[in-house]
């Protein structure tokens, strides 16, 4: 039985190819149970975030078994992307890396892990996985929490919400009276709507499907909840809007923003969209008075102080290849040694 992991990530593919490939959760059961019916895969495990798409599997043949995975996923997407094909020790350790946030966009976030974790979750959930997924997939979780009790990895790390906050601050000046919109309330949304708030922010509206969340984000923020069915009405009075619903379609068009940029009377408008698949036109960014960025914006601003944590990089990445050899060392047999 052979491990391996098929994927593509902001390393390979920039965010407009990634939300074609993407896939949300509710969904991942089934998109699980075609890729194993079609490619054979013993085990798998999906995981989709909005910087990576990413199959891990067990198969008797795992190049045989990614062939077909890869051209499941491009026919179910419609599209071409440059997908990377990583075997046993490589796959083992390109995993340990992404749970231990030495692949993130961000170098040393710890979102990353959750996600690692939601997604194994529901694969187990599912019946997906088994003996050799299930060991991998623990023994990732340990290998992340030695990465960030071991070293100082995460010391000074710049958040994506701090970067998002940095970037409006860059276009609007002081925030202190800026209204800002947050589209989804999850993980992603309530970091940049606290790192916004730090900065003075006047007034934070939250809209979110589930109301109950978006009033339970605004109460610990001091912020006010909107229906999602009205949030448009706020779009004139607005000075930032960041969304991270992930909808299945497009939230806003250029179209049905242009009459509101006529009542705003030249007041600049801040646009950031970190949903993956995108929730806004991406051709909103060519109206005159508007600033769109996606979560791959954010890339520049989030590598600051990297070269601070240079000996922590090295210390970690230390830690992983010990760790995978020692994953290698208890699965002998199962695969070849590396080279």
């Amino acid at each position: 039985m052979q491990l391996f992991c098929l994927g593509l990530s902001h390393h390979t593919a920039a965010v407009s190819l990634r939300e074609l490939f993407a896939v949300p959760e509710p969904e991942t059961p089934a998109v699980l149970s075609a890729l194993r019916e079609s490619a054979g895969l013993r085990e798998a495990v999906l995981l989709s975030t909005c910087n990576r798409v990413e199959i891990y599997g067990a198969a008797a043949d795992a190049g045989a078994a990614m062939a077909v995975a890869e051209d499941f996923l491009r026919r179910r997407s419609a599209q071409e992307a440059p997908f990377y094909r990583l075997e046993d020790d490589a796959a083992v350790r390109h995993l340990f890396r992404v749970a231990a946030g030495l692949d993130s966009m961000v170098l040393g976030e710890t979102e990353i892990l959750g996600q690692v974790k939601d997604a194994y979750a529901v694969a187990f959930g599912a019946g997906h996985t088994a003996g050799r997924l299930n060991h991998l997939f623990q023994q990732t979780f340990r290998v992340a929490k030695i990465v960030r009790t071991g070293t100082a990895l995460g010391r000074g790390v710049v958040s994506v919400g701090s970067a998002a906050a940095r970037l409006a601050s860059s276009v609007l000046g002081d925030l202190s009276s800026c209204r800002a919109l947050l589209l989804g309330a999850g993980e992603a949304g309530e970091g940049v709507a606290r790192s916004l708030c730090t900065r003075g922010l006047k007034e934070l509206l939250i809209s979110n499907r589930t109301a109950s969340r978006a009033e339970a984000l605004a109460g610990a923020l001091g912020g006010h909840p909107v229906e999602f069915a009205h949030w448009r009405d706020h779009l004139a009075t607005a000075d930032i809007v960041i969304a991270s619903a992930a909808a299945s379609e497009r939230l806003l068009s250029a179209g049905e923003l242009a009459p509101v940029l006529a009542v705003r009377e030249g007041r600049p408008l801040f646009l950031l969209d970190l949903a993956v698949p995108r929730d806004f036109d991406p051709g909103i960014r060519h109206l005159p008075g508007v600033v769109l960025h996606d979560v791959d914006a954010l890339e520049a601003i989030a590598r600051e102080g990297e070269s601070l944590r240079a000996a922590e990089v090295e210390r970690a990445e230390a830690l992983v290849a010990a760790q995978a050899d020692e994953f290698r060392a208890g699965s002998a047999g199962v695969w070849p040694a590396a080279a």
